[in-house]
């Protein structure tokens, strides 16, 4: 389509200035011959009319490279020359203005003018015009093939790289949906293998129990993913929130987040730390964006930190840039993996439950405000996420 559109422009340019420059040309001749026959006109009226001076008047004449030709017709039709090396004139009815005629295997452009009961008749070969018409066209052929190929291979390769992120999105929706299948199915087996169990045969109320909670635990898995997924599907909202210029005090989130995950760092047996600065921390992002951020940041440094360890959580300003840090005694991230961990669904070895979704939910949250995050090693020995973002002015 870019290379059509291409063509059809230049096409209409060309015939645009193949029309205005032919045009100007054409007056320029008209213009030529209009100015010889009226410097013949007066040579005559000064030498009294004669066509014998009118004859000797006017041999020197125009002397240009294209050299435009003057004749006398008298009344009878008789033509004569008035300048030098004047081809022979076609017999034809003049009237005044313009006239087309082959002359000498060439075609000659005439103007005609009343002149003493005849007519005087200057004429210009178009060889001229004909060849520049001729080299133009060269030109714009030659121009117009160069200038198509490199639409098309601008086109192509601009095309290209427009689709490449789409591409990119089609292939990881793919394999987000193969992934997503497979997280959905297997507390959705497991529901339907115990309750097929459960009924395939009398039981005891203790036994149906047993069976009841395991699918109760599987429900409530299959809830996470799913509640997991909506907030993926709905992470555009984050980023529209955040380029319409909504704010939230990044310290006052993080303080809530401390008191929601006391719990759970004293049931694994681990020491839950915070340190919050007293300044401002505004974030260009919403409250509930940032308190999920956190939230899973907070919960995931909880589950690797082990029995007896450290959850340690920061707030940081500086000149330009404000930051969130958590870090944990945990195993820590080998570097291989410090990239793919924010994919969905991905787990590392040491992962025990979760969804695998909840690093690719703060990799959103993270996007969508236009935040940076490095992954590195905790000085406690553990992992070391950090989150900054520019100063809100």
């Amino acid at each position: 389509m870019a290379t059509l559109t291409g063509m059809v422009t230049f096409v209409l340019v060309a015939v645009v200035a193949n029309i205005v420059l032919l045009g100007r040309l054409n007056s320029q001749l008209d213009a030529r011959l209009g100015q010889q026959l009226s410097i013949v006109q007066s040579i005559a009226h000064e030498g009294g009319g004669s066509g014998q001076q009118l004859d000797e008047s006017s041999n020197d004449g125009d002397r240009d490279d294209v050299p435009v030709y003057v004749w006398r017709v008298d009344a009878d039709g008789t033509a004569h020359a008035l300048k030098k090396g004047s081809p022979k004139l076609p017999s034809m009815v003049w009237s005044s203005g313009l006239h087309s005629a082959a002359v000498s295997h060439s075609i000659f452009q005439f103007r005609a003018t009343r002149f003493e009961g005849g007519w005087l008749v200057a004429g210009e070969s178009l060889a001229d015009v004909n060849r520049v018409r001729s080299s133009l066209v060269d030109v714009e052929v030659a121009a117009g093939g160069v200038l198509l190929i490199l639409i098309y291979f601008s086109a192509y390769v601009i095309g290209m790289r427009a689709l490449a992120p789409v591409a990119l999105a089609r292939r990881r929706q793919a394999l987000f949906t193969s992934d997503a299948s497979h997280e959905l199915r297997t507390p959705l087996s497991v529901i339907e293998a115990e309750v097929d169990l459960a009924l395939s045969r009398p039981r005891g109320a203790e036994t149906y129990q047993e069976a009841l909670l395991r699918v109760r635990d599987e429900g409530h898995r299959l809830q996470h993913i799913v509640e997991d997924l909506l907030w993926l599907a709905r992470s555009d909202e984050v980023r529209q929130a955040s380029d319409r210029g909504q704010t939230c005090e990044l310290a006052e989130v993080v303080s809530a987040v401390e008191s929601r995950f006391e719990r759970l760092a004293s049931r694994n047996d681990v020491t839950l730390e915070f340190e919050l600065p007293e300044t401002t921390t505004l974030v260009r992002a919403s409250s509930q964006a940032i308190d999920r951020l956190v939230g899973v940041l907070v919960d995931n440094a909880c589950k690797f930190a082990p029995p007896g360890g450290r959850v340690r959580v920061e707030v940081q300003t500086s000149a330009h840039r404000l930051s969130l840090i958590v870090e944990d005694s945990g195993p820590g991230i080998s570097k291989d993996e410090r990239d793919v961990i924010f994919d969905r669904f991905h787990r590392t070895d040491e992962a025990t439950g979760g969804t695998g979704l909840g690093l690719a939910i703060a990799d959103a949250i993270i996007q969508a405000t236009h935040a940076q995050r490095i992954v590195g090693e905790s000085r406690l020995g553990g992992a070391r996420f950090e989150i900054s973002w520019r100063h809100v002015s």
